[in-house]
């Protein structure tokens, strides 16, 4: 996800300081992966020289100057943009599970344990998501019903290829 995109559209409801934003952004996209108060003000800084953003005022606090930041026409623009680009699809065509798959076959280790070793942490991660959707907001679980969506499609392929062990083993030697 486009960082400097999320902050655009979270600036779109009102003017925001840099602590603020961060705090917005995780609290609905960094539960797994926060922000560093780095990454929030460099990218604002870009956005700022790209004519995205504008410093809106300043206010002095017990430290320095605190900006108070909001969007322009051109990142208004910039974010409609963005919203109607559609992403492209991933097929993960050559993905590393895969490789380590061929890879134990070529070499004569089990793979059968590295496919049921994925197996297993899908599924504790699957749990874990699980019960996060359960306890969560609307938001939450839209993002938990991706992550799970997506680890159902792998566990279908690793079941299907445990299915063809023998087949590839014929085919990887």
């Amino acid at each position: 996800m486009s960082i400097g995109h999320a902050l655009l559209g979270l600036l779109e409801k009102s003017p925001r300081h840099g602590y603020d934003l961060k705090r917005a952004y995780d609290e609905r996209f960094g539960h797994d992966r926060p922000l560093h108060y780095g990454q929030v003000y460099s990218t604002l800084s870009r956005l700022l020289r790209n004519g995205l953003v504008e410093v809106d005022g300043t206010e002095a606090g017990g430290g320095p100057e605190r900006k108070r930041y909001a969007i322009t026409e051109a990142g208004v623009t910039d974010i409609d943009g963005w919203l109607g680009t559609p992403e492209k699809p991933e097929p993960y065509l050559q993905n590393t599970l895969y490789a380590k798959v061929v890879l134990a076959l070529m070499s004569g280790r089990s793979a059968q344990g590295v496919l049921d070793a994925q197996r297993a942490e899908h599924l504790r991660l699957m749990r874990t998501l699980t019960r996060r959707k359960a306890a969560g907001d609307l938001a939450d679980q839209l993002v938990c019903d991706h992550a799970l969506f997506h680890l159902e499609a792998d566990l279908r392929w690793l079941e299907l290829t445990t299915a063809r062990l023998d087949e590839l083993r014929e085919a990887s030697t």
